[in-house]
């Protein structure tokens, strides 16, 4: 009998390593294209950048990102094949208000024991989200750290490079007073807040539908996927509509992202009757005993991109957005965000 691997006995499984890689393979090569010189298996990808270099003066955009707690929601329900899709599309929107469209992508993850057939379905989901974006999955670290990382538990990062030519930068500094604030509805919580809403929905049974929810589970409305705004500002952009500034509502809330990309002296004020709250946030506030004030800072409240436009371009973007928009409100002179 072949003696037991003293790394193994440790705690680190350089077999299942290998096994996760394999599973995943597949799923990561589908995300390439012919701009991929070497990716999987490689020491460091290689990306042929020669379409960037026909760019008009190639701004290279780079973002590094999590999914939070989320995962701790994954690994309560067993369920980890929305995670990977999570993490791409939220790293895709961080670029994409700077109007970057993504080149590649590259991930992390980490855990105290390695389940290969989870990390493969977390890898598989990333890569799906990439291929779905025209983004190539590029490479990535499988990381097992016993001590580090609490048993059950999986981090979850992402690191990912866009490109966008100088001229054709959003960074907000042509908002103007009367501009109108478009808001894309969010999917759900996306991927912030989640500590909050574990804490808050803690004592309902996730799996078990629930009326606030139309018949849906706590644990299914939480795991929602982040959704990729990459295709609606693309079709925005498409139809000419001028878009000034685009504010991904993550982390802060709809109180400390729009400000990001407000010009000085400038700030704004959304109509908080003009979109609908998503049920999640309306169980999680009243379980939880959390202020409205609170819930605009931590939550998107179902938002999750706002674009500044002029208002002669509203038509044209309602247009080019059939019944996935809504007029939310518009920039005034002063600072920060008043939700009325």
């Amino acid at each position: 009998m072949a003696k037991e691997s003293a790394y193994r006995r440790a705690g680190v499984d350089i077999a299942a390593g290998q096994r996760a890689t394999e599973l995943m393979r597949e799923a990561v090569k589908a995300s390439q294209g012919p701009e991929v010189l070497a990716g999987i298996g490689a020491f460091g990808g290689l990306y042929d950048a020669g379409a960037v270099a026909a760019l008009e003066r190639p701004v290279l955009v780079a973002s590094t990102d999590g999914v939070g707690t989320k995962t701790l929601v994954a690994a309560r329900l067993g369920r980890w094949e929305t995670i990977g899709r999570d993490l791409v599309n939220h790293c895709i929107n961080d670029i994409l208000v700077q109007g970057a469209r993504p080149l590649f992508f590259l991930d992390y993850v980490a855990s105290a024991r390695l389940e290969a057939e989870t990390v493969a379905m977390v890898v598989q989901g990333m890569a799906e989200a990439c291929r779905e974006a025209g983004c190539a999955l590029l490479g990535g670290e499988t990381a097992e750290m016993p001590g580090v990382y609490h048993q059950g538990a999986i981090d979850v990062v992402g690191t990912i490079v866009g490109v966008v030519a100088q001229a054709q930068i959003v960074d907000g500094s042509r908002i103007q007073a009367g501009d109108l604030l478009l808001g894309l509805p969010a999917s759900g919580l996306h991927t912030n807040g989640y500590t909050l809403a574990r804490a808050a929905l803690a004592e309902l049974d996730w799996e078990v539908p629930h009326p606030v929810l139309a018949g849906r589970s706590p644990g299914a409305a939480l795991l929602d996927v982040h959704r990729s705004y990459l295709e609606p500002v693309q079709r925005l952009m498409d139809a000419g509509v001028d878009v000034r500034g685009l504010a991904h509502i993550t982390g802060g809330g709809l109180l400390d992202n729009p400000p990001r990309i407000f010009p000085a002296g400038l700030g704004a004020v959304l109509r908080r009757d003009s979109w609908p709250v998503l049920p999640i946030f309306s169980l999680i506030q009243r379980l939880g005993d959390v202020s409205q004030a609170e819930m605009d800072h931590v939550f998107n409240m179902g938002l999750g991109m706002l674009v500044a436009l002029p208002p002669s371009d509203l038509a044209r973007a309602q247009s080019a957005l059939p019944g996935d928009s809504y007029v939310v409100g518009e920039m005034v002179r002063g600072e920060g965000v008043s939700i009325i």
